[in-house]
Formats: structure tokens, sequence, C-alpha cells
């Protein structure tokens, strides 16, 4: 790991605060995802059902 000097808590600060919303966006996006998928798969069986 390279010598950050006196920065060294900013910068690994900004690092895990990048991660955790990197971390955060994914998550919520896996979860979206399935949430409207759930919701098509409902609607496609409606429509289905009602010709």
């Amino acid at each position: 790991m390279p010598d950050l000097g006196k920065y060294a808590d900013t910068v690994l600060s900004a690092y895990a605060a990048s991660l955790v919303l990197l971390v955060a966006l994914v998550v919520l996006t896996i979860w979206r995802g399935r949430k409207v998928r759930r919701e098509m798969e409902t609607l496609e069986t409606r429509v289905k059902r009602n010709g």
C-alpha cells in the first residue's frame, strides 16, 4: 500500500464510502429488478387468465 501520509484517513474513508455506495447501488438494483419481475409475472398471468 502506498504511503498516504497525513491524508491516509481522508483517502481511506473516501474509498470506504465509495465502496459502500457501490454495494448499496448494486443491492438496490437487484432488489428493484426482482420486484419488477414479480409484478410483470403477475400481470402476465392475469392477462392470460382473462384472455
